[in-house]
């Protein structure tokens, strides 16, 4: 559930009225799309709102004492507003949140005092304020709108996506299982970079979460409940008995650990130390993880876990690692993803355990059990890449829109989708020209706007929005 801080901003002079009504239809607008508010009550400020200097000093004690629950900010501007104790409010707040500024409409017949609010001209003077305090902040696309409108509820909604963005970003515990493979220096990352903005890398060595796999009994309740899950998820008929075992038993190590330490999102060295080493692959445990709304990257991809996680946030729904991976034929807005098998199963038509193609044909198909297959089918794409330049010194972020499409291809063993994106030559040479990596993250969901505000306007990145 998101918590929002909520601040009715109010120039005295205007009619009691407007206010009262006002800040009670927010709050039944918020109540109704499942959204917690922190507000002040009728008791400690004149109606409930924000005033003058008193009024924002209690307002700003008030969200102090609920700083751990606040994901956000709202501003809502029945009449014009206290510019001056409304961002007062939030200084003397000291949360670092995601900020939105809503203003209520006036209607053209119904100007006099009783019902004329002004908050169209308010708002220009709050956010006025906010930026001379260097306080960023989110707008509704209209710059007044009506709480009892759909198009509110859509802004509600995707100004607690970018809250949960944010929020979850800056307090991830990512896991990184294993060392990257040694030929993939596209991979490397800077662990100071992420942690600078509250994401935090926990590694665990491969050696140690194969120890505890093997030392695990094959009738161990953990064990067990692995394969009750991977029936259930994935078909797994043709999965050799041991093979099957040896998947749970991992997942059940991995889960394990992820909850004695908290970790949100992982990425792992999926080859091919695991197959030489135990015998398996780990694609469909990073799937099913994916799927939970854990995202699990391949490679010991940190930063693709970042990208993954991000998408999840801001979509709410599971997202997956792909490869930029070939061309389609001469079309210049297409190409094909694809990865050996861990994309998460709402992203494919079907999802079957199998082995892993062409890892198999170098160290034998037989230790390759547990790569999935699947296609994605056609519909709304996201895709975005986080990277940090450690030239720079920066975390950088490219993502944007296109689609995901049922055109013909050969099979292709594995994860794959045909994708289009507009300009992908453009976007293809900036990827390449700002050393970005050989991986993106994607999830079947418009959400780049949701980034955008997120990435670029709160946590400050280095962004660029491909449109």
């Amino acid at each position: 559930m998101t918590t929002l801080g909520v601040i009715a901003a109010n120039r005295g002079f205007f009619a009691d009225s407007l206010v009262v009504e006002g800040r009670r239809k927010i709050l039944d607008r918020l109540a109704e799309q499942g959204i917690k508010t922190i507000v002040l009550d009728e008791e400690t400020t004149p109606l409930g709102a924000v005033t003058n200097w008193n009024d924002a000093q209690a307002c700003g004690a008030l969200f102090r004492e609920h700083m751990e629950e606040i994901d956000g900010i709202l501003v809502t501007l029945p009449n014009f507003g206290d510019e001056q104790s409304a961002a007062d409010a939030i200084r003397q707040s000291r949360l670092n949140v995601p900020i939105l500024v809503h203003a209520f409409p006036d209607s053209k017949d119904a100007l006099k005092f009783a019902n004329r609010r002004d908050a169209f001209c308010g708002k220009l003077s709050v956010t006025n304020n906010l930026y001379q305090y260097g306080i960023p902040f989110s707008l509704t696309q209209s710059h007044t709108l009506d709480p009892d409108s759909d198009e509110f509820t859509g802004e509600i909604d995707k100004f607690a996506a970018i809250c949960r963005t944010v929020k979850g970003l800056t307090s991830a515990r990512l896991g990184a299982i294993g060392a990257r493979p040694g030929a993939f220096k596209t991979v490397r990352y800077s662990e100071k970079l992420f942690e600078s903005v509250g994401m935090s890398v926990h590694t665990l060595d491969l050696s140690e979460v194969l120890g505890w796999a093997r030392g695990m009994e094959d009738g161990d309740a953990r064990v067990t409940a692995e394969i009750e899950r991977i029936k259930r998820y994935a078909a797994y008929e043709q999965v050799p008995k041991e093979s099957l075992l040896k998947i749970a038993k991992m997942a059940a190590a991995v889960r394990g650990w992820m909850a004695d330490n908290g970790i949100s999102a992982t990425a792992f060295q999926c080859w091919d130390s695991l197959q030489r080493n135990y015998g398996i692959n780990v694609c469909l445990l990073m799937s099913m993880m994916s799927d939970d709304l854990m995202p699990s990257a391949c490679e010991t991809d940190i930063a693709g876990t970042v990208s993954m996680y991000a998408l999840t946030l801001a979509s709410n729904k599971p997202s997956a690692l792909v490869d930029w991976n070939n061309n389609y034929d001469d079309d210049p807005n297409k190409c094909i993803y694809f990865h050996c098998g861990n994309w998460a199963k709402s992203l494919v038509e079907t999802i079957t355990i199998e082995t892993a193609e062409i890892l198999g044909h170098n160290v034998g198909p037989e230790i390759t059990w547990g790569a999935t297959y699947g296609r994605t089918p056609a519909g709304p794409l996201t895709y975005a890449r986080i990277d940090t330049d450690d030239r720079k010194g920066v975390i950088k972020a490219y993502y944007g829109e296109g689609k995901t499409t049922n055109d013909p291809m050969d099979t292709i063993l594995g994860n794959s989708a045909v994708v289009e994106v507009p300009d992908l030559k453009g976007l293809m040479r900036y990827t390449c020209k700002n050393g970005f990596a050989h991986h993106c993250a994607m999830t079947d969901a418009y959400v780049a706007g949701i980034l955008e505000e997120a990435l670029d306007y709160y946590l400050g990145w280095e962004t660029y929005y491909h449109r």
